[in-house]
């Protein structure tokens, strides 16, 4: 029954594409009266293959062609998806008002163009979420921080990790815990990119995501050594009061589906028994995903990031 999961996803997925195709095309047929939908089935049609061709082709690209094109494959995908929720937004509100089809049509339009423009612009400006959590054992108070996805790649690049890098050192850190996602596609994939970790003047905890293994996961941990951050793979560390574990990604057990885990026969149930974790020693765990938390508890893991 595993073994037909990715192809049952699969069937699922193009389903759900030929629909959007379909129901775009209908409705953008009614809001702009256009009376040949077979141009609309074909224009939709080529935009999806486009979207889904380029982002699958040009991931890991390293020329400027494909950076413009992944870029813009990207950017009409999450576009597109905004737009398919605005067209359901303003069919919920055809029930309720009555105007004529263009103007349902235009506002849909710049409805997704507004969220996704939004989105852009939020995607480059940091915030942080302070949040406290008691752990018992530890008798002074540590301050960490926290990152995971930052996915260097076709949008982002050495001027972002600077701008991580300023903000942690503006908020007075202890340590910083990197979970995973570091990397998203070889365009950026060099020691200057990172090298603005290098400045932080605390320790810096990494653990890798499936993003990270698509892009090279060994050498972005090469690269990371290099820079100055401790990366654990499947490993306990000390650091003051606490242990740190790191694992690889991997799915909670054998009974999980993870489609993006690259080491199926390793799991978060058989990996950490096999760890040297003092359960009465405060500890801390940092994985990719947030699954498995009963086999971190079972290990007296006091914090999953």
């Amino acid at each position: 029954m595993r073994n037909l999961i990715p192809i049952i996803a699969l069937i699922v997925f193009l389903t759900f594409v030929v629909g959007v195709i379909i129901y775009l095309s209908k409705r953008f047929s009614w809001y702009f009266g256009i009376s040949l939908i077979n141009r609309l089935y074909v224009l939709f049609a080529l935009g999806s293959v486009f979207m889904i061709g380029g982002l699958m082709a040009f991931t890991n690209s390293v020329s400027p062609s494909g950076r413009i094109i992944y870029m813009m494959a990207s950017i009409s995908m999450g576009f597109t998806l905004y737009l398919i929720m605005t067209v359901i937004l303003v069919d919920l509100v055809h029930f309720l008002v009555k105007v004529k089809p263009v103007y349902y049509g235009m506002t849909a339009l710049m409805l997704a163009l507004i969220i996704a423009v939004a989105g852009i612009w939020h995607s480059y400006n940091l915030k942080t979420t302070s949040i406290e959590i008691p752990i018992k054992g530890i008798t002074k108070e540590v301050r960490a921080l926290h990152i995971s996805d930052i996915h260097l790649g076709h949008f982002r690049g050495k001027r972002f990790i600077q701008k991580i890098v300023d903000a942690t050192n503006r908020l007075d850190i202890d340590v910083v815990f990197l979970t995973g996602d570091l990397y998203d596609g070889k365009i950026n994939l060099n020691k200057e990119v990172i090298a603005p970790f290098g400045h932080l003047e605390v320790p810096i905890y990494f653990v890798e995501g499936n993003h990270d293994g698509y892009s090279g996961s060994r050498r972005i941990k090469r690269g990371l050594v290099e820079t100055g951050v401790i990366v654990l793979e499947n490993e306990v560390t000390d650091w003051g009061e606490f242990q740190i574990i790191g694992l690889d990604h991997m799915p909670a057990d054998s009974q999980s589906v993870d489609m993006h885990a690259g080491r199926q026969h390793a799991t978060m149930q058989s990996i950490l028994p096999g760890l040297d974790i003092d359960k009465e020693k405060p500890s801390i765990l940092l994985h990719h995903y947030p699954v498995g938390i009963k086999y971190a508890s079972e290990q007296g893991i006091d914090l999953l990031l």
